[in-house]
């Protein structure tokens, strides 16, 4: 079965809407990654200053493959725009975990 990455981004409330706009603007960077299935970027609601990045891919290593080109050049700020004195954005982040899960059940609504 499929395996789940969770990165836990600690993120200030100052910084969420920059976030969410770097998310937006790289939406379809990792949908024609070989083994990807799904992406979900979850907000807090209530109580934390955590934002969850929900992916799910066949097995480790596509997800592995996808960490070590896309995902990397993407973080060195490759094909983004600099900011103000030519120098890169800022991580909106303060934090980062990665949790990792293997799929071991699943439900979808009937005739999904």
């Amino acid at each position: 079965m499929s395996v789940v990455k969770i990165n836990v981004l600690t993120v200030p409330a100052e910084q969420r809407e920059t976030l969410e706009k770097r998310f937006a603007h790289r939406a379809h960077a990792v949908e024609n990654s070989d083994g990807f299935e799904w992406f979900e970027l979850l907000r807090p609601v209530e109580g934390t200053d955590q934002y969850l990045v929900y992916t799910r891919w066949r097995d480790e290593e596509s997800f592995q493959a996808w960490l070590e080109g896309p995902m990397r050049a993407a973080h060195r700020g490759e094909g983004e725009s600099e900011g103000e004195g030519g120098q890169r954005p800022q991580p909106a982040a303060t934090g980062s975990t990665l949790w990792s899960f293997d799929v071991v059940q699943q439900a979808a609504p009937k005739g999904a």
